[in-house]
């Protein structure tokens, strides 16, 4: 078992009014973009309350969804059950996943890892649990494109804000951080989303996929 993270008033948070509200703004379209052609096993890391799943391919054969909060992984298990494909919920730190090197054949992270405490170590953790070849799928709000808005994301993320949110930073680095694991960038989609009339610093997003590269031997 995972260590257990609980932020319950951020859970309900999200589960209530963040969600919902991502929803309106058309993170779906997004969502089904991103797991679009998947097959094989995949495990999902940081699946919150399961809102991925009914995106989910029929080639995909089993869905391994890790989520540390309580409250989120119980809603996820709900979800579960509607699911158009074999979803299992696994108490688990994307830090220290407890499964075996090269146990999957794609990985998926959605806006989780701006709440990790460690990036790197959660980028190298799916880089250690995929297979040779095995691609990573991820959508995530990340540092911003101007320098005085990537100022602002400092100044926030040195502030409450990351303990109000549920550990979210704005301003990371995640491709830069996806590179250094040693996945191969196959593919990234920058855009912002939600789209507003004011700035936000969470509003700089990508989308893209990433490959394990196969060395032609075993780790």
């Amino acid at each position: 078992m995972g260590q257990r993270i609980k932020h319950p008033i951020f859970a309900r948070f999200y589960a209530r009014i963040a969600g919902p509200a991502l929803e309106k703004a058309g993170v779906g379209e997004h969502r089904r973009r991103l797991l679009a052609g998947l097959s094989g096993e995949v495990i999902e890391v940081g699946a919150g309350n399961g809102l991925n799943f009914p995106h989910y391919p029929p080639g995909v054969k089993r869905v391994v969804a890790v989520e540390p909060e309580p409250r989120l992984r119980a809603l996820a298990e709900q979800q579960a059950r509607t699911a158009p494909v074999p979803v299992e919920a696994h108490d688990g730190r994307a830090e220290q996943l407890p499964f075996p090197d090269a146990s999957f054949d794609a990985a998926v992270v959605c806006l989780t890892l701006c709440s990790v405490a460690d990036p790197q170590a959660a980028i190298a953790e799916l880089h250690r649990v995929l297979r040779p070849g095995g691609q990573l799928r991820f959508f995530e709000h990340v540092q911003a494109d101007s320098p005085a808005m990537r100022r602002a994301q400092r100044v926030l993320d040195a502030t409450l804000w990351p303990r109000l949110m549920g550990g979210c930073h704005t301003g990371r680095d995640t491709q830069k951080a996806i590179t250094a694991a040693g996945f191969t960038l196959t593919a990234v989609d920058r855009f912002p989303f939600p789209t507003t009339r004011v700035p936000s610093p969470a509003a700089t997003h990508i989308l893209g996929t990433a490959v394990h590269p196969d060395l032609g031997g075993t780790r």
